[in-house]
């Protein structure tokens, strides 16, 4: 079978490619009927603040449920069985954090982006050129994943594994993406996100009821399969084959599950769809509709994992990616029939351009979050202390982000052309263990702690951002290993592959000694009504 996906002649090649264009037709026609509204800063970064709490539930689904989750979840418990299903518990957990701490008090206290909520009650300039740092970082590492994803897919929709057709593929889906981000801004987005969470929970929905029909619904029967399939036997079902045996990898597996359940909470292009409802409470339902969206989503992937297994192989999924990123692309084929046949090329064609479709919203929401970042925070602060000091006007804004926008696909493209060996899955795990280092820490204390400081703040952000950028460079994803960013080399000091058990702590650590040894003077009053806004929308944009 991976014999014949790698065949030029392949019909589902075309058939891929059909799909796909009209997809990204719809889109580019959503983003030319959203560029022709008026271009103010609200409708750019926050699509006017119109859209309903279900709308808004379907776009935060499509902005969570990305290549990492339709591509790298399924081929991770593909491959490793039980230990890979801590990424589908994770994700998933992540969101009641999100639901219960964070929600309502962003929409509130907040704008455009995560600095508005830390710098409300602190000094602007050192709060948004920090927080604007980290989120644009946040960012890129995320967008270097949804980049590995869609040159892993064209590996197979292309019917080759060479590194010319990766890397234009790369480069088209930045260069779509600076499109969707700079002419449509958020409405934009937000719409390619709803149709893209209607074509995946659709695709995905008809896989798992065809792996259901396989095993007659027998799901005792399914993990049997799996098992054998695997070539691990009954330790394929149990804890312990990718994250068990040294002490290094139990240490991984803790270190990953609490950067999963804290991440989502700090990430920027995540919060930032808090600010497209008109009100707290639609945010509050926007994240309701979003978990169970994204719960049913993926206990669905938990099934594609164990049914690629079954059905396909582990082997055989190995062999087409080493890092089991072609799981459910494989799966689909056989279920439809096998290569070769009428309903496999159907079947797998529709899956590629889902997933396809996965990759272009998820970045157009990243990008989008991450220009606002660089133009509200980072221009916007610099440009009031600079030579033409002044306060940046809307339109100005709007313009350094379309700007940004370019820059930042460049950087994501050019770093993803480094890690096409890693599961996506993993590089999104490294991208949420810096969200919780830096951003996570700072959220809490300025929402809860009345202590808490500017100075505290960006010691905060820094003090979780660079331990955790730091530590990921000195473990052994970069250097030491075959499959390492850097294979050629070894300069890993730290052992383990994710630095959330370190860094995460760190965070919080430093924003604590960053207010206890730096005190600032006050009455309270700020912090007061900041609380008083957050709890009741107040005064909230």
């Amino acid at each position: 079978m991976v014999r014949y996906l790698a065949d030029p002649a392949n019909e589902h090649q075309g058939l891929a490619l059909v799909l796909f264009t009209i997809f990204v037709s719809v889109t580019l026609a959503i983003t030319a009927w959203a560029g022709r509204r008026r271009s103010s800063s609200v409708e750019f970064f926050a699509g006017g603040r119109l859209f309903s709490p279900m709308e808004n539930g379907f776009a935060i689904a499509g902005d969570y449920m990305s290549a990492a989750s339709f591509l790298g979840i399924s081929g991770l418990i593909a491959l490793f069985g039980y230990d890979g299903l801590l990424y589908s518990v994770g994700f998933l957990v992540a969101w009641l954090v999100v639901l219960m701490l964070v929600a309502e008090l962003v929409r509130n206290c907040g704008r455009y982006t995560l600095a508005d909520v830390l710098s409300a009650r602190m000094r602007q300039r050192p709060v948004r050129i920090a927080a604007g740092t980290s989120s644009v970082i946040v960012s890129v590492l995320y967008l270097v994943a949804q980049m590995v994803g869609a040159s892993s897919l064209v590996a197979l929709l292309l019917g080759g594994q060479g590194g010319a057709s990766r890397t234009w593929t790369v480069i088209g889906v930045g260069g779509l993406m600076v499109v969707y981000v700079s002419f449509g801004g958020m409405r934009a987005t937000t719409w390619i996100q709803i149709v893209k969470t209607v074509l995946l929970m659709g695709g995905t929905i008809t896989l798992v009821v065809l792996v259901l029909i396989r095993f007659h619904g027998d799901l005792n029967g399914l993990l049997r399969s799996a098992a054998a399939g695997s070539g691990h036997g009954s330790a394929f079902l149990a804890p312990g084959l990718k994250y068990g045996g040294s002490w290094t990898s139990k240490l991984d597996f803790i270190s990953l599950g609490i950067a999963l359940v804290l991440g989502t909470a700090g990430l920027p292009h995540i919060l930032s769809r808090f600010y497209t409802v008109p009100t707290a409470r639609s945010a509050r339902r926007s994240v309701v509709w979003a978990i169970g969206l994204i719960g049913s989503f993926y206990l669905m992937t938990i099934v594609l994992g164990f049914g690629a297994a079954a059905v396909v192989g582990s082997d055989a999924v190995r062999t087409s990616n080493a890092a089991g990123n072609t799981a459910v692309p494989l799966l689909a084929q056989d279920l439809g029939g096998g290569a070769g046949s009428t309903g496999g090329t159907v079947l797998f064609a529709v899956v590629g351009a889902v997933a396809f479709a996965t990759i272009l919203a998820v970045v157009a929401g990243i990008t989008l979050a991450s220009s606002a970042s660089v133009a509200h925070d980072l221009y916007a602060t610099l440009r009031r202390s600079g030579k033409h000091a002044g306060p940046a006007t809307g339109n100005d804004e709007v313009r350094v982000a379309r700007f940004a926008a370019v820059g930042i696909g460049a950087v994501a493209i050019a770093l993803s052309l480094f890690a096409q060996g890693q599961n996506i899955a993993f590089l999104v795990g490294l991208a949420f263990a810096v969200a919780a280092s830096a951003n996570l820490p700072a959220l809490l204390f300025s929402l809860f702690w009345p202590r808490f400081t500017t100075r505290g703040t960006v010691c905060a952000i820094y003090g979780g951002l660079i331990p955790a950028l730091l530590l990921v460079v000195l473990s052994p994803v970069v250097s030491g290993r075959p499959d390492a960013l850097f294979p050629g080399v070894d300069f890993h000091l730290f052992p383990l592959e994710n630095p959330g058990l370190v860094s995460i702590p760190l965070g919080f650590l430093a924003g604590w000694l960053g207010t206890v040894l730096f005190p600032e003077p006050g009455d309270g009053s700020k912090f007061a009504e900041t609380e008083v806004r957050s709890l009741t929308g107040a005064g909230a944009v």
